[in-house]
């Protein structure tokens, strides 16, 4: 590390010069960190906003998943039929998908030797459980706070070996060559110092980048991203680096006090959906006006626990994506509250004062059998079958042994993201987004899949660079000629945004309009029409955002930061809607689109509610944007298969040996 002090344009900066800077300090973020750190790269640091902010330590749900490859009993799996199925979920490579399977033992067992405590049984097989578009039983959990253990236990590494950690820096802009072929460097907001102007700003001059931000939480009013996260994707946009897949978002019902997924065993009991006007009256069990049959009714709400993300394929016949429609119509089309409700079964399920189980359908009832579970009211059972998840509400402030869980269908993960190779480098030349940043997946994916291509894709961007991108960054003087406008461009904004700051601050009310904007036409619920309209509405708001923000004090300038970013981000992401849409794109992944020829799930439901399935007609294409002079450009990319080699073992030994392989 070298640090030294510049003035540019009669404004100070400090400049720290690293091989390589992480960006973010989540579990991607921090593996990375300590994974090039192993590998013999010591020259490097991690630049955070917020150590403890940000998705992994702050998210997860009644049994958050991590997915490998089988590790346990005599069902048969190889590292190709785990790629298959992840390829097989839709505009996925075949070559980052045999990736992902290939390095996820090796991860998966890298966190259970740092002492993520996932379980094994007795002979030391770390057994599995089937999950969402999973054909095997290839998922693990370490309980409600799987991704937190990750990242308490990577942050102790990365203590451990006394890597710089620079705390409470938010990253304003990615720095590239003139050319924007490559990174060189970041500007940074240090938010520890906003008062001190020759403090405020701090650069960093450095060879490689791992970005790994997370996704774009802040866009969404409504989200089950924990607060703290926010992303920082529009800049990468800004920078030159392509968008991948991303129209692929998931969503599902999640509560909204405390923000977490609603999936596994909070649905599994069977709890009751309620609904009231905006003061909690006029309560009403709202599906029953919808659900003529009780026993589909209860299977559905059963059924949400492992089909949890909403499925536009899961929604007709009564199936269990139609309560995320319904919920939505509650919320959004009535404007009424929606809660579950732990202390009361529902109320047509109830036969001479108890739960009459006999109304399940066989896959049901069997699992709540073989639970013990046949007893009770829900907050019964799900005491017996997963008290952590009745104290995890409790910790944060809600007891759901006496009081209705608010909720809502809300943004909870994007698999689309940026564009990244089978090394995750970008195009933009040594940069690498890794996390939930990197457009990996596809449509579908096998829950708990994110979490182990975060730690896949963090391991190979740390071996490409400790092995190909071990040059010290520019000199100083070189640097700074290279990025000096760059950084006068990026500065100039929040010089204007402070020379005009008033009384009334209007920043938070800039965000809630870009949140509502995203809801509306960008969630789970789309047409080409809305989409297209609302990144009109993004786009002019971004122009005019230095004339209309008003800022009230200094430390308002980091979120007019990230207001910037968050409407490029909108503006490209719902651009990208309306070119799926406009391509023929239909209902697919996790959100429905507007057809007029369409049908609707059951035939009292609004006209926006009617649509068509895409039938996996664009499930072999990749789409990708580009963000260039205010303007998004499309590519549709067909997507490469999976390598099939006949690899003989001499042969890749020498190659390996030649150090032919890291290319």
């Amino acid at each position: 590390m070298k640090k030294e002090t510049l003035h540019i344009n009669g404004t100070s900066f400090e400049i720290y010069s690293f091989n390589t800077v992480v960006v973010g300090s989540g579990a991607a973020g921090l593996n990375a960190a300590d994974r090039l750190y192993s590998f013999g790269q010591k020259d490097i640091a991690v630049v955070t906003e917020g150590l403890n902010m940000g998705t992994s330590l702050n998210t997860g749900s009644d049994k958050q998943t991590y997915y490998k490859l089988t590790l346990a009993g005599s069902t048969q799996d190889s590292v190709y039929e785990m790629a298959k199925t992840l390829y097989d979920g839709g505009s996925m490579h075949g070559d980052i998908a045999l990736v992902e399977a290939a390095l996820s033992a090796q991860s998966f067992y890298r966190l259970v030797d740092i002492g993520v405590p996932f379980p094994h049984n007795s002979f030391g097989e770390y057994i599995g459980y089937k999950t969402d578009h999973d054909p095997r039983q290839r998922a693990t959990s370490a309980g409600p706070l799987t991704s937190k253990y990750m990242t308490e236990k990577l942050k102790q590494q990365v203590f451990q070996k006394g890597i710089g950690i620079f705390d409470g820096y938010q990253v304003i802009a990615i720095l590239t060559d003139k050319e924007k072929t490559k990174s060189v460097g970041l500007l940074t907001l240090n938010n520890n110092a906003l008062e001190d102007e020759s403090k405020r700003f701090v650069i960093f001059n450095c060879t490689n980048i791992i970005y790994a931000t997370g996704g774009p939480a802040g866009m969404y009013q409504m989200s089950v991203y924990p607060e703290s996260q926010t992303g920082a994707t529009g800049i990468a946009f800004e920078a030159g680096v392509k968008g991948k897949n991303l129209t692929e978002s998931q969503y599902g019902i999640a509560s909204i006090k405390f923000r977490w997924n609603l999936s596994g065993t909070y649905q599994q009991v069977i709890p009751r959906y309620v609904s009231t006007d905006k003061e909690g009256k006029d309560e009403k069990e709202f599906l029953d006006d919808y659900f003529s049959d009780t026993g589909k009714m209860l299977d559905a709400i059963f059924l949400k626990g492992y089909q949890w993300p909403f499925d536009p394929r899961k929604v007709c016949d009564f199936s269990s994506s139609l309560i995320d429609i319904l919920v939505y119509n509650e919320t959004v089309n009535k404007g009424r509250r929606v809660f579950l409700d732990f202390t009361k079964n529902p109320s047509r399920a109830v036969k001479d004062g108890k739960f009459d189980f006999s109304l399940l359908g066989e896959e049901s009832y069997t699992y709540l059998k073989k639970s013990n579970a046949l007893f009770g009211t829900p907050i019964d059972r799900l005491a017996l079958m997963n008290q952590p998840a009745i104290d995890l509400y409790k910790n944060n402030g809600i007891d759901i042994t006496e009081e209705y869980l608010e909720i809502a269908v809300c943004a909870q993960h994007n698999n689309g993201g940026l564009y990244g190779d089978i090394w995750w480098e970008s195009n933009l030349k040594h940069l690498f987004p890794v996390g939930e940043v990197n457009g990996s997946h596809g449509v579908y994916r096998p829950g708990g899949s994110a979490l182990n291509s975060g730690q896949v894709g963090s391991t190979r961007a740390a071996q490409f660079i400790a092995a190909r991108y071990t040059e010290e960054p520019l000199k100083t003087d070189e640097f700074i000629d290279m990025t000096a406008n760059q950084i006068y461009e990026k500065i100039s904004f929040g010089a204007k945004l402070l020379k005009n700051m008033s009384d009334k601050n209007n920043i938070i009310q800039i965000r809630r309009q870009i949140g509502e904007r995203m809801t509306r036409a960008g969630a789970h619920i789309r047409s080409g029409k809305a989409a297209e309209a609302a990144a009109k509405e993004a786009k002019k708001m971004l122009e005019s955002l230095p004339d209309i923000s008003k800022l009230s004090s200094v430390r308002d300038l980091p979120f007019a930061y990230q207001n910037r970013d968050l409407l490029i981000t909108q503006y490209v992401y719902l651009s990208a809607i309306a070119n799926y849409i406009e391509k023929g794109g239909g209902s697919r992944g996790s959100y429905l689109v507007y057809n007029k020829d369409g049908k609707l799930p059951i035939e009292n439901l609004p006209e926006e509610f009617r649509f068509t399935l895409d039938g996996g007609r664009l499930e072999k294409e990749i789409q990708e944007v580009s963000f260039s002079d205010g303007e998004c450009r499309f590519e549709w990319n067909e997507v490469k298969p999976i390598p099939e080699s006949d690899d003989w073992f001499e042969n890749v030994w020498n190659a390996y040996m030649r150090d032919e392989i890291i290319r």
